[in-house]
This record gives structure tokens, C-alpha cells and sequence, in this order.
């Protein structure tokens, strides 16, 4: 057990010497030290499942994301230790909060990333159903789209086809009417399309003659509709739209099974706010909940730290700190003035040296020139004697 409450310390940034002088304190870092790490736990798993999804279907989904996830939960782990350990009790209240600001948000938007990635696993099921639902209709439109540039691209073939068989269609209804008449003509039956007269007369023969001519012209035109039809079938061959069926199911849940995180977040969006609009208010305040639920789990240990009054241990650090810092200015003053007095020292050292110097070759300078002066006096005197040497005996 004391193994675990000096980690959780460790987890609340504190300085674990100076805690355990102050037992009144050891239970709220305790607990600040514990939410920060599961808050770093809760995005470890939260990572490693948003990348599971980037690298689905990958064969080292699994490995990619467990690394991650550890990568993401200790990078959260720091930013939060250090958001908590870096709010001083020292200052006002207003000076504390104005100083906690950043951190909030910064915790505000480590929620929300953290978040998102649980809300996609807690609604699975919903998600999946719509992703299904999208899949389905995009293929849908896939295939109307194929259809429609097909039907652009042989729109004269089409047509004449659509001409034929509906031409035939009419003469065939024309047909059907022209022998009902040819019929009440041979029996006899007066109308205002047939004579009365019984048997197969003149008006009988050029009533059947009309519908001869008008069979052969469905035979032509439905003929017509029979080649355009294997014509367009031969296309639609070609260009694969006779092989273009809907999804299966197992089909449908393949692709939910490796899709993205990118659409499995449109998914949940969709759900939360559906075009028809029905539902969208129960879902959206639930994933508000959870949201929020996570936002105020990352910001409680700053909230904490800033609604906790100052305690004993806040003030040791601080002083401890203080001290730390008069001390160095200290050993920084004494570096100075020793650092002056070196300088000074060698300042007149050189000096010493260059007087020294200064008199040594003056001092030479006089010897030499007396030397020079006494060689020059012993020369002269020489030509002297000799110059009188000279003299006397020339006289």
C-alpha cells in the first residue's frame, strides 16, 4: 500500500521529502495523483483504439495500436502531471486562476480527444448499422451513376430501341382492334366501322389486308428492338454493368468491419444529428454527456489543486524554494566579486609586470649607453695621444 500511495504522489508531481513531513496533506495528492493517472490510462486505451481503426485490417493493427496507445497514454500522463504540479498556492486567488486558465483548456481539449474514440466504441452497434446503411447507398448510387453515363454515351441506340417497342406496342393495341372489326364484318354485326354485310366481303378483305401490312411492321420494328437490345447488351457487357449486383450482407459486413475512424466518426455525427431529424435529441445529449463526463474527469485535478486551500505543504515548497533561489543569488554574488576580484588582481599583476619590464629596459638601455659613452671616451683618448705622439716628432 505505500508503494501505491508514493506512486500516486509520484503521479501528482509532488515533491514525495517534503509530503511526507505533512501527513494532513498525503490524502489530497493521493487523490490528485490517482486522477491524473487513470485519466492517462483512459487515454492510452482511448489512442490505441482511434489507431486500431486507422490501421484495420493491417496484419499489425494490434501492435501498432497497443504502441501507440502506451505513446499516447504517457505523453496525456505528462501533460497532465505537469499541468497539476506547475499551479502554485502562493499567489491570490485571482492570480491562481488567471494562472490555471491555460492549463484548463488545454485539459478542456485533451477531454475531447480522449473522448471521441470511447463514444465510437460505445455506440458500435448504432454506428455499424448506419455505416451499412451509407455503404449500401453509396453503391447504390455507384451503379445509378454507371447507368446514367451509359445511358448518355448510347442515347441514339436507346432511344430507337424505346421508339421501336413503343411503336410496336401501339400497333399491336391497333392490331387487336382492327380484328375485333374484321370479326363483327365476317358475322355481319353493323357498326359505324363495318357494312352489316355478312361474310368475307370487300370491306373484310381490305380490313385484313390493313392488318397484314401492320404485323409486318411489327415484325420490322419489333426485329429492330431485338438487335438494339443485343447491341446494348453487348455494351453493357463490355463495360461490366451486367456483373454489377447490391451488396450481400456479408459483403456489407466486411466493409463496416475495416472501416475507418474517419467514417465511423461521420457515423456517429449522422446518429447524433440524423437528416430526418428524429432521435437526434436523446443521442446528442448522450454523447454530450459522455463528453462532458470525460471533460470534467481530465479538469478535476486542476480544479482541485485550485479550490484546495493552501496547506503546509504548499508552503514549505515554497519556502524551500525561496531559499533555493536566495542561495544561488548568494553563490551568484560571490562568483561576481571573486570573478572582480581575479580581474583587479590580474589587472595589477600585468601592471606590476609592465613597470617591471619597463624598468629593467630603461635600466638596460642606461647601461648600454654608458658603456657606448665610456668605449667612445677610451677611443678619442687613444686618437688624442696619438695625434700628440704624432706632433712631437714631426717638431
Amino acid at each position: 500500500m505505500k508503494s501505491v500511495r508514493r506512486f500516486f504522489w509520484f503521479c501528482s508531481g509532488t515533491n514525495i521529502q517534503i509530503l511526507e513531513k505533512h501527513p494532513t496533506e498525503h490524502n489530497k495528492y493521493f487523490g490528485i495523483g490517482a486522477t491524473v493517472f487513470f485519466t492517462a490510462l483512459f487515454a492510452a486505451l482511448s489512442g490505441g483504439y482511434a489507431l486500431y481503426f486507422i490501421f484495420s485490417g493491417s496484419p499489425f493493427a494490434e501492435v501498432f495500436a497497443i504502441l501507440f496507445g502506451l505513446i499516447w497514454g504517457l505523453a496525456i500522463f505528462n501533460l497532465d502531471r505537469y499541468i497539476v504540479s506547475s499551479i502554485e498556492k502562493n499567489g491570490s486567488v485571482g492570480q491562481q486562476w488567471l494562472q490555471a486558465a491555460p492549463r484548463l483548456l488545454l485539459a478542456f481539449l485533451i477531454a475531447l480527444i480522449i473522448a471521441r474514440p470511447l463514444e465510437l466504441k460505445i455506440f458500435d452497434k448504432e454506428i455499424r448499422a448506419v455505416l451499412a446503411e451509407n455503404y449500401l447507398s453509396a453503391y447504390k448510387n455507384k451503379i445509378d451513376t454507371l447507368n446514367a453515363t451509359f445511358d448518355k454515351k448510347y442515347v441514339i441506340e436507346l432511344s430507337r430501341q424505346a421508339q421501336s417497342k413503343a411503336e410496336a406496342d401501339s400497333l399491336d393495341k391497333e392490331i387487336s382492334a382492327l380484328r375485333y372489326e374484321l370479326n363483327l364484318e365476317f358475322f355481319g354485326e353493323k357498326t359505324n366501322q363495318t357494312s352489316g354485310v355478312q361474310g368475307f366481303g370487300p370491306f373484310a378483305k381490305r380490313k385484313e389486308a390493313v392488318i397484314v401490312d401492320k404485323e409486318n411492321r411489327v415484325r420490322e420494328l419489333r426485329k429492330t428492338a431485338a438487335e438494339m437490345d443485343s447491341f446494348i447488351n453487348y455494351r453493357k457487357e463490355l463495360d461490366g454493368l451486367n456483373d454489377l449486383t447490391m451488396l450481400t450482407d456479408n459483403q456489407l459486413n466486411e466493409l463496416v468491419n475495416v472501416a475507418g475512424f474517419a467514417d465511423r466518426n461521420s457515423a456517429l455525427s449522422q446518429i447524433a444529428l440524423p437528416a430526418d431529424g428524429e432521435g437526434a435529441t436523446s443521442t446528442a445529449w448522450a454523447i454530450w454527456f459522455i463528453t462532458m463526463l470525460f471533460v470534467a474527469f481530465e479538469t478535476l485535478p486542476v480544479f482541485v489543486k485550485l479550490l484546495s486551500s493552501r496547506g503546509p505543504y504548499d508552503v514549505e515548497v515554497y519556502t524551500h524554494e525561496k531559499l533555493k533561489m536566495l542561495e544561488m543569488e548568494d553563490d551568484l554574488d560571490v562568483k561576481l566579486k571573486i570573478k572582480q576580484a581575479n580581474k583587479e588582481h590580474y589587472v595589477s599583476s600585468q601592471i606590476e609586470k609592465d613597470k617591471a619590464y619597463i624598468d629593467t629596459k630603461t635600466k638596460a638601455e642606461v647601461e648600454l649607453t654608458d658603456e657606448a659613452i665610456d668605449h667612445w671616451k677610451v677611443k678619442e683618448s687613444g686618437n688624442i695621444k696619438e695625434n700628440i705622439t704624432d706632433y712631437i716628432r714631426l717638431k
